[in-house]
């Protein structure tokens, strides 16, 4: 078995103490540390940061603590940890930015038609606390749009998969010819081939209405992004094999 690192194994401390206080507190930690749309009323500074360890299940704990454990490990050994959690924290922050951009043109399409059809701020802002337009205005902006800007401005982003995401591709550009075993179906793939399937699979998700529950995909390609520049970056820069501990 695979040894677990130090960084590592601090992070899965931390998103387990998070988890267990969704358990014991509920929802007022989702309010607290989850990451909400900047103009939301419960956003606060931190959360860009504490939304990456908080997550929604156990099962949505489990499979990402795995894949920390399984491709970070590698990573952090090969790194040293203050590469690997700048590396780690690097791509999260990645993954909730491309998120919040998209959402932020989702409300300013919408905002923009409101105001064009004659709505007010208050207006506006009433209707993202209430979700409640005259039908003469749902009808001219489109049930479809009022509904995805009204869900991306109540929208609650938790968990670490954006950063899991940026630490696959950094596992896959390292070791690209590490055999990794699907679950469905049992069958080994090179880490080079199922990472890019992976991200050409959320931006699949992303973009059509086929989406398997409420899974930021835009966030996991946000990771992957910010973990493949900055992979790139290193090695233009031949910082691929530098250890920044001291």
């Amino acid at each position: 078995m695979r040894n677990i690192t130090e960084t590592v194994k601090h992070l899965l401390i931390i998103n387990g103490i998070f988890f267990l206080a969704t358990l014991t507190l509920g929802n007022q930690v989702y309010d607290w540390f989850a990451l909400h749309y900047p103009t939301n009323s419960k956003f606060e500074y931190w959360q860009p940061l504490t939304h990456m360890f908080m997550h929604g299940d156990f099962s949505h704990i489990f499979f990402n603590m795995f894949g920390l454990w399984m491709f970070g490990t590698p990573l952090e050994q090969m790194w040293g940890k203050q590469k690997f959690i700048f590396f780690y924290i690097s791509t999260g922050l990645g993954a909730a930015l491309l998120q919040l951009l998209l959402y932020y043109y989702q409300i300013d399409m919408v905002n923009s038609s409101l105001t064009d059809f004659g709505l007010t701020g208050y207006d506006i802002d009433q209707f993202y606390e209430t979700a409640q337009l005259p039908t003469q205005v749902i009808n001219e902006v489109g049930e479809k749009s009022l509904s995805g800007a009204y869900n991306a401005y109540r929208s609650v982003m938790v968990g670490a998969s954006g950063a899991l995401y940026g630490v696959l591709v950094g596992f896959a550009m390292l070791f690209p010819n590490a055999q990794l075993m699907l679950l469905f179906p049992p069958i080994p793939v090179k880490a080079k081939i199922l990472v890019p399937i992976l991200i050409l699979a959320d931006l699949f998700f992303g973009f059509s209405s086929y989406s398997i529950g409420p899974i930021a995909h835009f966030a996991h390609v946000g990771g992957a992004l910010t973990g493949l520049a900055m992979m790139w970056y290193w090695k233009k820069h031949q910082f691929k094999n530098n250890r920044w501990d001291l």
